[in-house]
């Protein structure tokens, strides 16, 4: 089983910034993509921006130029650079791996237990 923990959330004002992290722990075979996804109240959960095992990312439109993805395979780490941080990306942040639990098993998602960003001044 893969656990995930993340740290790094809170309150900062318009225009700030803020460095999520996510740890993975556990026992796994292989983690493929992990990446950030976050939930607004009332709102469905989004995909925030992924990051496969290769390196390649993938971001929603309309945080495209502000945030970053980054990923440390060695340590099973990601950390997603929140900048130029706006009232509409308060959210409950989660961090999402797809991962191998045994190497004849398929992928299955897990997810963190999640962290407040709010953005507000």
């Amino acid at each position: 089983q893969v656990q995930l923990v993340e740290s790094g959330g809170g309150l900062v004002q318009p225009g700030g910034s803020l460095r999520l992290s996510c740890a993975a722990s556990g026992s796994f075979f292989s983690i493929n993509a992990m990446g950030w996804y976050r939930q607004a109240p009332g709102k469905q959960r989004e995909l925030v921006a992924a990051i496969t095992s290769a390196g390649r990312t993938n971001y929603a439109d309309s945080v495209k130029g502000r945030f970053t993805i980054s990923r440390d395979n060695a340590k099973n780490t990601v950390s997603l650079q929140m900048n130029s941080l706006k009232p509409e990306d308060t959210a409950v942040y989660y961090c999402n791996a797809e991962a191998r639990p045994h190497y004849y098993s398929d992928s299955y998602d897990y997810w963190g237990q999640g962290t407040q960003v709010t953005v507000s001044s």
